[in-house]
């Protein structure tokens, strides 16, 4: 629809920033920041949870003793089981996403700009697309994205087609978003993001 709604608050308007792990979130929201849209990330902010007694103490309770080495939490452990298990997957975002949406809005309360960029690979999945007005999906094909992430994370085939089967389909981003870049070579992110930062400074 390409439209923003109107606050709910005295705040800036919020656009939710999306797309499949490896569809290049990263660079689009690079690029957004480099034209003076305050830009924060779902999952930098939820790793500041994991300093936090209170919610170590939840990952405990979930996950027991053997996601610990010590007192600090073995996240490697936790993907090998919340990817393979629907059920802790929602269980642990049940934990994380009520806090990302309290800091969101604490967050946007705080930045003087027209509108801010909220990153997040599950933005929909989470229901956090719910706290947002608008939303941009960054598409880039299922087998691109497999090439890119092996040659820049070294992760096993398996690893990756695990994490996306909990994630959207880009073919359902598509349909759902109201702006969409397109990730590939030859068709420049930079023309791509100025376009739609201009749209939405004329909503």
């Amino acid at each position: 629809m390409n439209t923003l709604t109107a606050p709910t608050s005295s705040r800036p308007r919020i656009v939710g920033l999306t797309g499949g792990i490896g569809s290049g979130k990263t660079t689009v929201l690079q690029l957004f920041s480099a034209l003076g849209v305050p830009c924060l990330q779902a999952d930098r902010q939820a790793a500041l949870y994991y300093r936090q007694d209170d919610f170590l103490l939840d990952i405990r309770r979930l996950f027991g003793d053997s996601v610990f080495n010590g007192s600090v939490v073995d996240k490697r452990a936790i993907a090998s089981i919340v990817f393979n298990d629907p059920h802790m997957l929602a269980r642990l975002n049940a934990l994380i996403h009520p806090r990302v949406a309290r800091d969101l809005h604490r967050w946007c309360r705080l930045q003087h700009a027209p509108y801010v960029i909220f990153e997040s690979a599950i933005l929909y999945e989470s229901g956090l697309h719910t706290d947002v007005d608008a939303v941009v999906a960054v598409y880039l094909d299922k087998a691109e994205r497999l090439r890119r992430l092996q040659l820049r994370d070294h992760t096993s085939p398996h690893e990756l087609e695990a994490r996306m089967r909990n994630q959207l389909s880009p073919e359902e981003l598509l349909d759902r978003a109201d702006y969409v870049i397109l990730n590939y070579e030859g068709n420049p992110r930079q023309r791509q993001v100025t376009t739609i930062h201009n749209r939405l400074l004329l909503l």
